[in-house]
Parts: structure tokens; sequence; C-alpha cells
């Protein structure tokens, strides 16, 4: 089986990304502080999050929130793309027992001065009609079916 190749033609302004849903359980919680070496309490300590931070549960940390991002992003591109800035704002926590849903669009398509294509888009994550976190992502992707933007360094390279 071969894995779709996304370029630049195949994407245009408005674009709707494929929605993604995952059911959060206590473990995506855990194991997302573990990955990120992030030991603070609230994010595995369900008393330490409810009675000394008040919130309703232990929660997703940051890290963890963008490598869901990540995640996404790249899953939609294939393995060609590549990251060059992610940027986002928490609005709410993401609990246990919240089923989290990734939704993105493209707002922007552009070639730079060294041929690099760039595609812009803007991701939202939601639990069930709240708006949690939202992203902007420049992800580089292949500007013709022979090109690959992790062979860019040095100055071809300009997130």
């Amino acid at each position: 089986m071969t894995t779709p190749r996304l370029t630049f033609s195949d994407i245009a302004e408005g674009d709707l990304l494929p929605p993604l849903s995952h059911d959060v359980t206590a473990t995506t919680v855990v194991l997302g502080a573990l990955a990120s070496r992030d030991d603070r309490p609230m994010h595995h300590d369900r008393d330490f999050a409810q009675i000394r931070n008040g919130v309703r549960d232990i929660f997703l940390n940051t890290p963890n929130q963008a490598a869901w991002f990540e995640r996404y992003l790249t899953d939609w591109t294939g393995p060609f793309g590549r990251l060059g800035r992610v940027t986002f704002r928490m609005l709410g926590s993401v609990f246990p027992g919240d089923t989290m849903k990734l939704t993105g669009s493209v707002t922007d398509v552009s070639v730079d001065d060294e041929g690099c294509a760039w595609v812009k888009v803007t991701v939202e994550l939601h639990v069930e009609d709240q708006l949690k976190t939202r992203a902007v992502a420049s992800i580089a992707v292949p500007a013709s079916p022979t090109d690959n933007p992790w062979k860019r360094r040095g100055d071809r390279w300009r997130p």
C-alpha cells in the first residue's frame, strides 16, 4: 500500500480538513503528561485537581494538546508535510469523559521565494459545542510530486 501524497496543487484556500474525534480517558491525560515529563499533579491526581484547583477532574496538558494538533495536521498532509509553526490558545480544559473533535480549514496557500509551498490552517478543538482551543499552523507541503519539504535546510527552510 502506498501512502497518499498531498501536494500544493491539491490544496485551496477554504478547503476543510476531515474531522478527527477522540474519546478522552484518564489514560489519555496521564500518558500525555508522562510523555512530556509533566509531573504536575493536576494532570494525574484527581483529588489534587478537584480540591486544590477546583476543576472537575485531571485535564490535558499543553504539550498533549500540541501533540494532538500535530497528529491531526500530519495525518492530513501525509508523510511529506512538515510543520513550520503551530501556535494555539487554550480557552478551556479537556477532561476524561470528553470527546474532543478537531476540525480545520485552509486559510492561505502560498509559495515563498525559495519555492517552498506553505499552507496555513486554522484548527479548532471542540468538546460538544464548546470551543476549547484554537490553533493556527503553517505547514510546508510538496510544491510538486517530486518535492520534499523535509530535504530543505539552511536558507531554503524558513518557517
